[in-house]
């Protein structure tokens, strides 16, 4: 990915109905050579597709929680995420490292519609031992925008401070060989 991929997907995450005509002037392209670099980036997996962003209390799901799962069996695991892929309240699933297996955030009509999933949707038929959750009261931050690097400048950047590091642990053992030589 070069910088003018970078410029395309700033745009794109931030005006996703940017035309190419307008897309190809911010990068200096012509209108073809912009969608054709995007299309690019959509056949390597970078962009995975397009969606409208909808304010889920205008269309009646304005609690939303987030949901530690534990599975009682492991060996569940595969149903559990059949399952989990039906439920429309669940926006997002999340395999997490520590004391649980699985973090939902999930939007829902109100307390007693959460309710219902918990108790009925995923304590009873899909072998959930334990739940805990935790109901947003507000949000200050809300973003589907991902962090984009220019090709290899984190990469680099941390390679270039391991290769310092092994230079300067370089020296010093040399420096250490040499005092011992002089003894």
């Amino acid at each position: 990915m070069d910088s003018l991929d970078t410029k395309a997907l700033h745009l794109l995450m931030r005006t996703g109905r940017a035309t190419w005509a307008e897309l190809g002037q911010l990068l200096g392209l012509s209108a073809p050579s912009a969608a054709e670099r995007v299309r690019k980036l959509e056949e390597r997996g970078v962009i995975r597709g397009y969606a409208a962003l909808v304010d889920p209390a205008s269309v009646g799901h304005p609690l939303t929680a987030y949901i530690s799962v534990s599975l009682a069996r492991h060996r569940d695991r595969a149903a559990f995420l059949r399952a989990i892929e039906k439920m429309d309240q669940v926006a997002e699933c999340h395999h997490v490292a520590g004391d649980d297996d699985y973090l939902l955030k999930v939007r829902c009509r109100g307390t007693q519609d959460l309710d219902h999933l918990l108790a009925k949707e995923l304590k009873e038929k899909v072998g959930v031992a334990r739940t805990r959750t935790t109901i947003v009261l507000s949000t200050a931050k809300e973003s589907v925008r991902v962090p984009v690097a220019e090709e290899g400048r984190g990469q680099l950047e941390a390679g270039e401070r391991g290769e310092r590091r092994h230079r300067k642990g370089t020296a010093r053992k040399t420096n250490a060989n040499r005092r011992a030589q002089d003894f």
